[in-house]
């Protein structure tokens, strides 16, 4: 009998917790994203044994093990290409990535945009610390050029990778950033992409307190966030601040910070978010603290693309039923090969 054949069982977020202990550093950022996936995890409508983790190497890789799911512990950089693999193989299977910046966009970087690109129904959660964690402090593929870190003493030359933008070039059709203190957004974020039929892709902003602590403070304290971060609603202006008096106009075709009321700016000059418009996806992508207020929640979402897993498996169904006859030798030879005689 298939899971399908049975009721869901009523899952609570301890229900999704295994047995082994927990080991990040205290104080970890990655502590909060788990709590957040397993309090997501019991409202996706998916029982245990259909969900999969799947993960590379680094601090975040240990994912699986915390997880009362089936999960994978894989090789480095190739987390992509094993989910994609798990996912082609049963499309019935809720496969999550999660990893870091350094697995995912430095070795990984290569799968990580097919994946994007091929639009494979996986959900990507890609912890963005800007450091390399588990090997002790060097510099990623996210940290900010003239970082200081064992490995460039003198300062990074390195123009950071901008994750949201690679995912929006790459087409990935379901594109968010969240911060891991933000629990209530960060799970409902993931409830959402649960539901995405292609390829979700999450970046959480995640404090590394050992080797990279406070690289997100003005996004998550108190006094700072409110000015340096737009909540992100569907159909709703971007506003911002303190006292909500501040936003986001396009001036002479850039986005640029206004203030209600001064100059005649009203709520109306605000731009409004419409999370299915890929170029405003990418003007969001690209605002930067400290210039522009950084955006949190679904930059974009498009839902009419098919799964790559849907249409290969299509495929395969088409194949086997106008190929029927066909031999296995006949499929390898083609029409491309020829014999050599003497």
């Amino acid at each position: 009998m298939s899971s399908s054949d049975t009721a869901l069982p009523t899952y609570k977020p301890k229900d999704f917790a295994s047995d082994q202990d927990v080991r990040w550093c205290p104080g970890c950022g990655d502590y909060a994203v788990l709590a957040a996936v397993r309090k997501a995890l019991p409202n996706i409508g998916k029982r245990k044994e259909d969900i999969v983790f799947v993960s590379g190497i680094g601090c975040a890789a240990r994912f699986p093990y915390y997880m009362e799911t089936y999960g994978m512990h894989s090789i480095h950089g190739r987390a992509p290409a094993f989910a994609t693999g798990i996912k082609l193989a049963n499309p019935e299977l809720d496969v999550w990535l999660v990893s870091g910046d350094g697995d995912q966009f430095s070795i990984g970087g290569n799968h990580t945009i097919h994946a994007m690109r091929r639009n494979v129904g996986l959900r990507i959660l890609m912890l963005n610390n800007r450091i390399y964690g588990l090997t002790k402090g060097q510099y990623s593929p996210t940290s900010e050029r003239g970082k200081i870190t064992k490995s460039t003493p003198m300062g990074s030359l390195d123009q950071p990778v901008n994750p949201l933008a690679l995912a929006l070039a790459a087409e990935c059709t379901f594109v968010a950033r969240c911060i891991d203190i933000d629990a209530k957004t960060l799970t409902a974020t993931m409830e959402r992409a649960a539901e995405h039929e292609g390829c979700a892709f999450i970046e959480v902003y995640q404090d590394c307190n050992i080797f990279n602590h406070q690289a997100w403070f003005y996004a998550s304290q108190k006094n700072t966030r409110p000015s340096n971060t737009v909540d992100l609603m569907h159909g709703e202006p971007l506003i911002f601040g303190e006292e909500r008096n501040m936003g986001i106009a396009i001036i002479d075709g850039k986005a640029s910070v206004v203030t209600i009321g001064e100059d005649g700016v009203t709520e109306d000059d605000i731009l409004v978010h419409d999370e299915t418009d890929r170029s405003t996806a990418f003007l969001l992508a690209n605002m930067f603290h400290p210039e522009l207020p950084e955006a949190l929640g679904v930059l974009y979402c498009n839902p009419d693309r098919p799964a790559y897993e849907q249409a290969s498996h299509e495929q395969v169904v088409e194949a086997m039923a106008t190929n029927r006859e066909t031999d296995i030798a006949t499929l390898v030879a083609g029409h491309d090969t020829w014999m050599v005689e003497d």
